[in-house]
């Protein structure tokens, strides 16, 4: 088995911004910056065999390049306390419809439909152990963060290990958008 997630990798400047806004809320876990990337959709644990399906289906799918901005602070929340905390990233077409292309395209390889909206982000924290007063201080000091737009030229297949202080991943596969 496998553990797979599509992705947005970051350029090294975007995870240096990024990692500068860590710190500063005791008890939260910091994402390290290696490991900053915005979600297109968590596929989980498949068998080798259904990874050479995605691959492929991955493969065959055609999009523009297309601008990344971030821009603003979000948190998501379980039970009325905040789990984690993250960067929003500016909502365009290009990157709706790559989403939306890669969702159908994995469908068609026999995974189940992710349930979820697609909120596209990038995790800072998570912070289920973090005082919620130092949490909204932090968010309240960050909330105009933006970043300029950065050129998306390609999305990516991770490979995600899990380890105790935090998960390691691999881009197994490129895939370059037109």
């Amino acid at each position: 088995m496998i553990r797979l997630f599509v992705a947005l990798a970051l350029p090294d400047e975007v995870k240096a911004q990024l990692a500068a806004l860590a710190g500063g809320i005791p008890g939260a876990r910091w994402v390290p910056p290696e490991n900053y990337h915005l979600t297109l959709r968590f596929i989980g644990e498949i068998e080798s065999w259904q990874a050479e399906e995605v691959d492929a289906a991955l493969a065959a799918i055609r999009a523009p390049r297309f601008e990344l901005a971030l821009a603003g602070i979000g948190t998501f929340e379980k039970g009325g306390r905040i789990q984690s905390i993250h960067i929003t990233a500016e909502r365009s077409e290009a990157l709706t419809r790559l989403q939306s292309k890669v969702e159908t395209a994995l469908q068609r390889v026999g995974l189940e439909p992710d349930r979820r909206r697609f909120a596209p982000h990038v995790t800072l924290a998570r912070t289920d152990k973090a005082e919620t007063h130092k949490l909204v201080g932090f968010i309240h000091a960050h909330s105009l963060f933006r970043s300029p737009p950065v050129p998306i030229d390609n999305f990516v297949l991770f490979s995600s290990y899990l380890g105790k202080e935090a998960a390691h991943y691999v881009p197994e596969v490129e895939y370059e958008l037109s």
